[in-house]
């Protein structure tokens, strides 16, 4: 089993960027992929952005694509998330989520067994 600890969340205006990272322990961080997942108030839990666990591949939701982007470093048992151009609607609690070892990146909630506590982000106008 891996534990994940969230951290980098915060207030920013909008245009702002922040940097999210996930530190993972456990077991050996680069038997895993990692995906990043948010939820806003009353909504369901969705996909932002995904990574392999060697970091070949990623994927974004299209709502992020060219704003932020996700990265690991197995050496550090950290994967990241940069989040760039910010906007309220990116408000949300932002998860790290660790799936088996793939070489395709998982975009469903339900691929990802282990998850972390969440860290708020909240982008005001």
């Amino acid at each position: 089993q891996v534990q994940l600890v969230e951290s980098g969340g915060g207030l920013v205006q909008a245009g702002g960027s922040l940097r999210l990272s996930c530190a993972a322990s456990g077991r050996t961080f680069s038997n895993y992929n990692m995906g990043w997942f948010r939820q806003a108030p009353g909504k369901e839990r969705e996909f932002v952005a995904g990574i392999t666990w060697s970091g070949s591949s990623t994927n974004y939701a299209d709502s992020v694509k060219g704003r932020f982007t996700i990265s690991r470093d197995n050496a550090k048992n950290t994967v990241y998330l940069q989040m760039d151009s910010l906007k309220p609607e990116d408000t949300a609690v932002y998860y790290c989520a660790a799936a088996r070892l793939g070489v395709v990146v998982f975009t469903q909630v339900g691929s990802y067994p282990y998850w972390g506590q969440g860290t708020q982000v909240t982008v005001s106008s």
